[in-house]
């Protein structure tokens, strides 16, 4: 049978938009790379190596970029990203509840248990009166009026920010120093070495818990949550990428973290200056047994068992 070229034109459009001649499985080109948000925060960054170097091992391609928490949640609706470790709630449940409400961004797991994110304060400063967020405007004097935030754009800044604008606890008059995470706490480590008071948003797990004497304030448990600001870190996904993806989706459910291991990697990191992939492959490797559960049920991205593929791949980085 012979066909008009009009024909043969219109046949050829519908066999390429029906996929014939494409790969036999559309998921696995889909599926390649991983995309994925990192905020900055040495949590965060630890975590997202982590499960970078397990992704890569698994024959993945990763690309991890570095926003702020907002534009993360957007990037995730506008599917510019795949996946983000690092939602802390109830701190985050400003940025995060419009895309859970308008199903662009979706829950994968709780991955972090018993985290914390309030104000602190030097034990020294606690013990001079400091101890609650009331108590803080009845020292604006040895405070110099300021509460030193991280990046511009955070929820904690943000939560700060919202007391000042409303007045909140007596807050009219401070100002909120905002820089980063590192910024911060060199504020917090000249002040703890003059003796000097300050106060800091601060988290666990942290370094800082160990390399400071700190105290959380009491009294922050509408803005920051109950028991000092406690909190879960869950990752979340942009809705649909996992269903697509279902080799990925097993291993994002099976992935989770303890203060201990985020500890030990962002002590690694800021102590040691490991790079995180670095600091993860070595923990990994005193670790199997984490190993094992992230990758229960998972493959290789073609198809084989996953945890040889990993621990080979692991040795070979000596």
């Amino acid at each position: 049978m012979r066909l008009s070229k009009t024909a043969l034109i219109v046949l050829v459009v519908t066999l390429i938009s029906s996929g014939c001649g494409a790969p036999s499985d559309p998921a696995t080109v889909d599926c390649s790379l991983v995309r994925m948000s990192d905020v900055g925060w040495s949590d965060i960054t630890a975590t997202t190596g982590a499960v970078q170097v397990v992704l890569e091992a698994l024959g993945y391609e990763v690309d991890v970029k570095m926003l702020s928490v907002p534009v993360t949640y957007a990037s995730l609706k506008n599917k510019d990203i795949d996946i983000f470790l690092g939602t802390w709630l109830p701190a985050q449940s400003q940025d995060v509840t419009p895309y859970l409400e308008d199903g662009s961004v979706e829950k994968v797991r709780v991955n972090l248990e018993d985290a914390k994110y309030t104000m602190a304060v030097p034990k020294y400063v606690a013990d001079g009166g400091l101890r609650s967020f009331q108590d803080i405007s009845r020292f604006s004097d040895k405070l110099q009026g300021k509460i030193y935030g991280i990046e511009p754009g955070n929820d904690g800044n943000r939560l700060v920010l919202d007391m000042i604008s409303d007045n909140q606890f007596g807050l009219g008059e401070f100002e909120l120093v905002e820089s980063s995470e590192q910024g911060m706490l060199t504020q917090v480590a000249r002040a703890v070495e003059r003796g000097e008071w300050i106060v800091f948003l601060g988290w666990a797990p942290h370094p800082m818990n160990t390399r400071y004497d700190i105290t959380y304030l009491a009294g922050g448990d509408d803005i920051f949550g109950a028991d000092f600001g406690k909190a879960t870190v869950t990752t979340v996904a942009r809705t649909g990428f996992l269903e697509k993806c279902p080799n990925l989706k097993r291993l994002f459910e099976n992935i989770t973290f303890t203060l201990e291991m985020e500890n030990t990697l962002m002590t690694a990191m800021l102590d040691q200056k490991k790079e995180p992939q670095a600091a993860a492959i070595d923990w990994f490797r005193s670790h199997p047994d984490v190993l094992e559960q992230w990758l229960k049920g998972v493959t290789t991205r073609n198809g084989d068992e996953a945890l040889p593929a990993v621990k080979q791949s692991f040795r070979a980085e000596d």
